[in-house]
């Protein structure tokens, strides 16, 4: 029954951050454990009782805290799959020169630099200003924005993570 219990409240965090799923399934399970001390030290002998309600208490707080760490270090997903916007048949017009950027200071340790560029909309080109960035988690290598000719047609590649 904890395993189903773990399981459930485990799924139910899917598409949320890394800190709220780690939370959410590591409360449920410090829950699910203090819960079934609770109830077999009561004197009840109701263990399974008392894991069940550990786990749903622990998971939701430890959910929530781990949520919040999602918010504060803005959570970045990602993809290995490079993200196409845009399909020209002829080649391209030549973005304009970038502007002068000011890179500011580093904000923390694990940031990366992500140059300011130029992007297209299939109307034009349009300044997107640098920014720093912290990399979603196990990827490291950015690569920018981009054209790729693909048979006769040219395409646009977004910039994108990957490992």
């Amino acid at each position: 029954m904890a395993a189903l219990l773990v399981a459930l409240i485990a799924g139910g965090c899917v598409g949320t951050g890394p800190n709220t799923q780690q939370g959410a399934v590591t409360g449920g399970v410090l829950g699910a454990i203090a819960g079934a001390m609770i109830g077999n030290n009561s004197g009840s002998g109701n263990g399974a009782s008392g894991a069940a309600i550990g786990a749903v208490a622990g998971a939701i707080a430890g959910g929530t805290l781990g949520n919040r760490v999602d918010h504060e270090r803005g959570t970045i997903y990602g993809s290995e799959q490079e993200a196409t916007t845009q399909v020209v048949v002829e080649e391209p017009p030549a973005p304009p020169p970038p502007p002068r950027q000011v890179v500011v200071q580093r904000p923390s340790h694990d940031a990366v630099w992500i140059e300011g560029h130029w992007e297209y909309d299939g109307r034009g080109y349009y300044w997107q200003e640098g920014y720093w960035v912290v990399p979603p988690p196990h990827y490291r290598h950015y690569v920018a924005p981009h054209w790729e000719r693909r048979g006769r047609a040219h395409v646009y590649i977004r910039g994108y993570w990957r490992l």
